[in-house]
């Protein structure tokens, strides 16, 4: 899949429009749209970074450098953001983890 597609592909599943995304990641519903069709896009390494922060992936994922699944690009992406959260938050969090977590303890 190309990088365009990509970035449609995830910004459709997370039901946001071109000027959504673009007011994320402070660019313009046009900038978007030519990220998402045309041939090659020339984004900056910062619009990247923003791209993939909004829409909950890696740039290595977003840009296939690497054969990541979406689900291991969003839980990598996750992980980064929640190494970020006062310890505070990530303990509840773990928390919310412990008791969602429905597995038969042994």
């Amino acid at each position: 899949m190309k990088f365009g597609e990509r970035i449609k592909k995830l910004r459709t599943q997370k039901g946001l429009t071109l000027d959504q995304l673009a007011q994320e990641t402070a660019s313009s519903k046009s900038y978007i749209w030519e990220l998402e069709n045309k041939n090659p896009p020339r984004p900056s390494a910062e619009k990247l970074s923003s791209i993939a922060s909004a829409l909950g992936v890696t740039v290595d994922y977003l840009i296939g450098a690497d054969t990541q699944t979406l689900s291991d690009a969003e839980d990598t992406a996750f992980f980064r953001q929640y190494s970020g959260l006062p310890e505070e938050t990530r303990r509840q969090i773990r928390e919310m983890a412990r008791i969602l977590d429905t597995k038969p303890r042994k």
